[in-house]
């Protein structure tokens, strides 16, 4: 998905935790902490904007490093997110 546009690759990467917090009965809004990986500091821009979009009214600590590659040769970025489910949250 995405190949070789870090927007189209941020966005189903967000598509994707959105899912698995879903799953675990969680949403956006849990996360508490977001790590972000890219291989090209020209990459900042439009995937920072894309995950910006999924995280509108949501302010975990985060953090962005740019690294020399990731587990696949097509990757162009990675998201890592902590988010922390209030007791008795039912959603």
């Amino acid at each position: 998905m995405g190949l070789g546009d870090p927007q189209a690759q941020a966005e189903q990467a967000m598509k994707n935790v959105k899912q698995l917090l879903e799953e675990a009965g969680s949403d956006l809004s849990h996360i508490v902490k977001t790590t972000t990986y890219i291989i090209d500091p020209r990459y900042r821009e439009p995937v920072y904007q894309e995950v910006g979009k999924w995280l509108k009214g949501v302010f975990p600590i985060s953090t962005g490093l740019v690294i020399s590659g990731l587990a696949q040769p097509q990757w162009l970025m990675e998201i890592d997110v902590i988010a922390v489910i209030p007791d008795g949250y039912v959603k």
